[in-house]
């Protein structure tokens, strides 16, 4: 849970659009939202952060106490996360930095905000330095846009796993510092992120569908029963990516071919059944 004093930093930010004053004015501030790793409960917390390329980099500092702050953990679980920055709010992806990579990019953090040092030589503990990678959404106006926003994410998460699969194997033997963690967030999220998808299309979407278009019964329980098979690509897709430490280069690369042809197709016929549907239906909804 927030402090009392985070809770009224949050509320000065709401109010004023993201100007906050006392110990954090002038400085860049952001809110971060993440699901407990335990409770499933979001909290939101302000950070300090420090811009790089098109995404932003937050330090579990936790002022240089012995233990990672609670938001990092929670991350490490729940990879998909909530940024208010200024008056925009909009989802990222939390990815903490490993090796080579999260020491160059502490030292990018600390030349702009030097006391991050200080944090450092007071602990034991290395800082994760974390890179929160914005979604970037494009024009929704519809329900059948919010879809494909969603396919579009997902793809890209299993294109950025390819490609960090391709790097892993291009180094040789062994695991390249600061990859093993970026495939496990990456693959995490692409999961849960599907597996709410899919929840919200058998508990809401089809149902809601369904009684509007009685030709389309098959259809939308074919869709209901590939979620089944999702669901087990899903795990096989995680337990594969868990041994690639040990794998074989080119069994791994079919299988991960096999199984991002599957996923692919399966959101490919999903857009083909359901999208036309959608697209008169107003995305968000509008108020009672």
């Amino acid at each position: 849970m927030p402090t009392s004093f985070d809770q009224s930093v949050i509320a000065e930010f709401r109010a004023n659009k993201g100007r906050v004053g006392g110990p954090f004015a002038g400085g860049d501030l952001l809110l971060l939202t993440t699901t407990g790793a335990k409770s499933g409960k979001e909290t939101t917390t302000p950070l300090g952060y420090v811009r790089h390329g098109g995404s932003l980099l937050v330090v579990g500092s936790n002022l240089g106490a012995a233990r990672h702050p609670g938001w990092y953990h929670n991350l490490l679980a729940h990879p998909s996360v909530r940024v208010e920055l200024g008056a925009d709010t909009f989802e990222a992806l939390a990815i903490p930095a490993e090796g080579a990579r999260r020491d160059a990019l502490f030292e990018q953090v600390v030349k702009v905000s030097p006391g991050y040092a200080d944090y450092q030589a007071a602990t034991t503990r290395l800082l994760p330095v974390v890179v929160l990678e914005p979604a970037r959404p494009g024009e929704v106006a519809t329900l059948a846009d919010k879809l494909l926003e969603v396919h579009t994410w997902l793809r890209g998460q299993l294109r950025h796993v390819r490609a960090e699969v391709e790097a892993h194997f291009a180094a040789g033997p062994g695991e390249p510092p600061g990859l093993g963690l970026q495939i496990r967030q990456r693959c995490l999220a692409f999961c849960q992120t599907l597996e709410f998808h899919h929840a919200g299309e058998d508990g809401h979407l089809f149902p809601g569908l369904a009684p509007h278009h009685p030709h389309l019964a098959g259809a939308f329980a074919r869709l209901a029963a590939e979620h089944h098979t999702i669901a087990r690509v899903q795990g096989e897709l995680a337990a594969l990516l868990a041994d690639i430490g040990t794998a074989d280069p080119g069994r791994f690369r079919a299988e991960l071919d096999r199984m991002s042809a599957e996923l692919n197709a399966h959101l490919d016929h999903e857009e083909a059944v359901v999208l036309p549907l959608l697209a008169g239906i107003p995305w968000p909804p509008a108020r009672p």
